[in-house]
């Protein structure tokens, strides 16, 4: 046990009520037994400090409850009444210094495990913000409990509306009325409504978003088991966009400017 402040205000509670009982019934005035008192002493021990504390008030409340019934009759000694009586206390303390020093370890340990899950959960976000994968973690109710830093980069979200856990339909309207997509205006809420429908189902299939200012990113969705979903936004920019190469461009719009003959000469010169 250590002994602070905390630690031995417990067993120096439960000698200084057991003293000054004996000293009022003695030298003032009768006063009823101290036992309940005592217990209320133990149980407060123990969960300021644990069993050892909590057990440690226990014994000091027995043997000052044994001074207190020493002298409390006409003739010194103890009774079976009185013997009794302490056997009772001692077994209340004892199982009071028990359960609640085991409750208080059981409560420390309970809060030990928070702070190193906390811990853990702030460093795996602190990771995740660090690649380019943009990742969005929906609960089973479709709000945002966690956006990293590359899908608000890539969306242009900005941190009190990512904070504010937002449902993912609001995200989708964000990016719609942010201009972020790279599609005709008329063909934006059919999209919305296909990505909804995918991220309810949980299908994994993935789609390539083409962004206004460039980037292009393949779109998963993956469901997890309490419900909710992990929505992945994985830039492939470099592969999606190498057959835009303008270089290629008076090929392409030759194979596409002639026509089924123009197609058939080439498939003539390929074989």
């Amino acid at each position: 046990m250590q002994f602070d402040g905390r630690a031995i205000s417990g067993p120096v509670l439960a000698a200084a009520t057991t003293l000054a009982a004996i000293a009022i019934d003695r030298g003032l005035i009768g006063v009823p037994n101290p036992a309940p008192l005592l217990v209320l002493i133990v149980a407060l021990a123990g969960s300021w400090s644990g069993f050892r504390s909590g057990l440690i008030s226990a014994g000091i409340a027995i043997v000052g409850s044994a001074l207190f019934f020493l002298d409390h009759r006409a003739t010194p000694g103890y009774q079976m009444s009185d013997l009794v009586r302490l056997a009772m206390l001692a077994a209340t303390t004892g199982g009071t210094a028990a359960i609640t020093g085991l409750l208080r370890q059981q409560l420390m340990d309970s809060f030990a495990h928070e702070r190193a899950e906390h811990a853990t959960a702030q460093r795996l976000a602190a990771a995740l913000d660090q690649v380019d994968i943009g990742i969005v973690l929906l609960d089973a109710d479709t709000r945002a409990e966690f956006i990293n830093r590359a899908f608000r980069n890539y969306f242009g979200l900005p941190d009190a509306k990512a904070d504010s856990r937002p449902a993912f339909v609001a995200l989708m309207y964000h990016g719609r009325d942010t201009g972020a997509f790279e599609l005709p205006a008329d063909e934006l809420n059919a999209f919305i409504a296909r990505r909804m429908e995918m991220m309810r189902i949980g299908d994994s299939t993935p789609i390539n978003i083409r962004l206004k200012d460039g980037p292009v990113l393949r779109f998963s969705c993956t469901a997890l088991p309490d419900g909710g979903r992990m929505l992945s936004y994985t830039p492939i920019t470099d592969l999606v966009r190498h057959g835009d190469n303008p270089a290629d461009a008076d090929y392409l719009r030759s194979l596409r400017g002639g026509g089924t003959r123009g197609l058939a000469r080439n498939l003539r010169a390929a074989e």
